[in-house]
């Protein structure tokens, strides 16, 4: 049994549906410490169980390189969607079935984590600093954890210089795509008020659907714009409409809806959040944007350069850069320095009988130690 799959077995043996706390920092803690990492396990949030504001368990660990050598982290997180049924095993009992290890998390991203792992033990310390930033809040609503982290690293004055998330951002085989850039995210909610009355009296009511379908008419029919040299076009698409009305002879007193905007670096989630703002008012409505995160690309160079190397020395294949798909907690760590992600194989993720291929674990724990030994050895920042 290789490394990286008796990791990414006991961390999927760990149940951990968001927001992550325990069992799994405690699997995540026992590998890291014997390999000469302090260990710093952190929790946020004071809410009740199922808010936004519950409580969420985070982890940062670090291995000191000699002083003045470079700082690499890796990244990612612990917590996991929730498995849902029709497995055709335990969701966290995992299982090798022919040539794939099957387990909740397999994918997104306990196997990534446990590569990480299996990677640093190839890596000297006097190679350089070493640190893990793993969170438990990825999968939920992302505000006591990578930001918790980078609270705390602020505090103790611990800066890296490049770090990697795991993120399972492969399409067709390991290696064929690397994100170097996300686009932001930004989720308006919208209302328009009205009076309720009987619908053969109209003149004693005001119906607020008719506005709120010229508010959704303009607001779908805007072209944002045609995208830039890393990024696709921004879109915003209508994700819920609700009228709540139980009875078919009453004019509602009001009409709701939502949408989400997923936009590149020629917007920002305030000049966005305004424009629809404006749109709504105009219709007689209101809109309570809320932001996800912005635009980031890290710029082709160095950093990029030295990871698709290491990619192809593994595995034959030259990785696409790419701005494409959701936002990651890479959001957040973008602040802090030079961030890439870089794991697995996506088609699986989520779903049920999420599945990884071992061969890919070994080969992409070697993929994360040439790109700890070569990010260690940088010249340049990025």
């Amino acid at each position: 049994m290789t490394g990286a799959l008796d990791y990414a077995k006991r961390l999927i043996a760990a149940p951990s549906v968001t927001p992550a706390t325990g069992a799994v920092f405690d699997e995540m803690e026992a590998m890291l410490a014997p390999l000469g990492f302090a260990v710093h396990r952190k929790t946020r949030g004071d809410g009740e169980e199922g808010s936004d504001e519950a409580p969420v368990e985070n982890l940062f660990a670090i291995r000191h390189g000699p002083a003045g050598s470079k700082h690499f982290a890796f990244a990612g997180h612990l917590d996991v969607v929730p498995p849902g049924e029709g497995w055709t095993s335990a969701p966290f009992d995992p299982e090798e079935r022919g040539e794939l290890l099957f387990g909740r998390g397999a994918v997104d991203m306990k196997g990534s984590i446990a590569c990480m792992v299996e990677a640093v033990k190839h890596v000297p310390q006097d190679a350089g600093t070493i640190s893990f930033i793993i969170t438990g809040d990825e999968e939920g609503p992302a505000l006591h954890g990578t930001r918790a982290l980078i609270d705390y690293m602020n505090e103790e004055g611990i800066k890296p210089d490049l770090c990697l998330v795991g993120e399972p951002t492969s399409v067709n085989r390991l290696g064929d795509m690397m994100k170097i850039g996300r686009r932001g995210s930004v989720n308006i909610w919208l209302e328009v008020e009205g009076t309720q009355g009987h619908v053969a009296y109209p003149h004693l009511a005001d119906n607020p659907i008719p506005r709120l379908v010229a508010m959704l008419s303009e607001l779908n029919n805007l072209h944002l714009d045609d995208g830039t040299e890393w990024f696709q076009p921004s879109n915003l698409e209508i994700t819920e409409i609700d009228i709540p009305n139980r009875a078919h002879n009453v004019i509602p007193a009001a009409a709701k809806a939502r949408v989400s905007i997923r936009f590149n670096d020629r917007h920002s989630g305030a000049s966005l959040s305004r424009m629809v703002t404006e749109i709504a008012e105009k219709h007689g409505g209101k809109a309570r944007p809320v932001i996800s995160g912005e635009p980031f690309l890290t710029e082709p160079g160095a950093f990029s350069n030295m990871l698709a190397r290491a990619i192809e020395a593994e595995t034959g294949v030259t990785p696409e850069a790419s701005t494409s798909g959701g936002t990651s907690d890479a959001r957040f760590l973008r602040s802090v320095c030079p961030v890439i992600e870089f794991g697995l194989c996506n088609a699986t993720m989520h779903k049920r009988d999420e599945a990884v291929a071992m061969a890919d674990l070994d080969t992409l724990a070697r993929i994360y130690t040439r790109a700890a030994l070569g990010a260690l050895a940088l010249e340049e920042g990025t």
